[in-house]
């Protein structure tokens, strides 16, 4: 299948302002892009790329003082699986665990694992370790977190969402993550598009979304505390210890975000832009004169 993906976002700034940028898509999805486009910049500004400490492809800028508008419109192909289901995925033993997944283990900016040790343990103990612990984490948030777009706030922690019960889907993610990590599961945040897609017409449709991703059995699985079920089309941007890590956008200056437009759709044939369609239609002319 494929999924045309993109976003606009229009920024006022009263001076110069240094910002990071990570809005393109994780390296191992470039194999899947049918239609490029980059990101667009108005006013034009120099960029630097560069890749972080968790394999994510960053941008830096100095935006000038005004309206500063990014965007990017593409097309990915995507298998049309819904995230995979292993039941049997074992929960490995922290001595076993690849050196690199450990610090997934280890509290960070918006995870306190030792301010939920105790409560995680009280909760999840009985559970089956394994797949069926990280999934009755998930339900027990996705049941028990109330989900709104007016909940949402900067400095929220899991340890306020515990207290809360609100958040919007990054809040769930964090909590859900956070009580694995109490549970020695490794547990990371990850990114992306998510569109409304084999599901039925939401009212309020996704786009950018957060979601997590636990270690079993020696690799990653995706959970969704927020959704709760397998979902299909979802394309990786960045991947981190939360949402810090993962920010779309991190600005070193005052600014602000004037507007915000997302789109994740399936399409059933690759959109061309306009200077393609033109040369399309001239090959086509020549043709039938020939």
């Amino acid at each position: 299948m494929l999924i045309r993906i993109g976003y606009e976002l229009v920024f006022q700034l009263p001076a110069a302002c240094p910002m990071i940028l990570m809005l393109g898509l994780r390296p191992e999805r470039a194999t899947s892009i049918r239609r490029a486009a980059g990101m667009t910049m108005d006013p034009v500004v120099p960029i630097e790329s560069f890749t972080d400490g968790f394999g994510n492809l960053g941008s830096r800028i100095v935006a000038p003082p005004g309206r500063l508008v990014l965007g990017d419109d593409l097309i990915v192909e995507d298998d049309g699986s819904p995230d995979r289901v292993a039941p049997n995925a074992r929960q490995l033993p922290v001595e076993a665990l690849p050196a690199e997944v450990l610090v997934y283990l280890l509290g960070s900016r918006y995870c306190e694992v030792d301010r939920l040790l105790d409560t995680a343990w009280k909760l999840f103990a009985s559970t089956p370790a394994g797949w069926g612990r990280v999934q009755a984490i998930c339900d027990w948030v996705h049941h028990h977190v109330q989900f709104g777009y007016s909940y949402a706030r900067p400095t929220k922690t899991a340890y306020d969402v515990y207290v809360e019960r609100t958040g919007v889907c990054r809040d769930f993610t964090h909590l859900a993550l956070t009580f694995c990590r109490c549970m020695n599961i490794p547990a990371r945040y990850a990114t992306g598009y998510l569109g409304d897609i084999g599901i039925p017409a939401q009212p309020c449709p996704m786009d950018f979304s957060g979601w997590f991703e636990a270690y079993l059995d020696g690799q990653w699985y995706t959970f969704d505390a927020r959704h709760n079920i397998p979902r299909i089309g979802r394309v990786v941007m960045a991947r981190g210890r939360d949402a810090v890590d993962v920010a779309l956008t991190t600005s070193f200056g005052a600014n602000t975000l004037e507007s915000f437009t997302v789109w994740t759709d399936e399409v059933k044939e690759p959109e061309l832009s306009p200077p393609a369609q033109a040369l399309i239609r001239a090959a086509a002319d020549r043709i039938v004169r020939i």
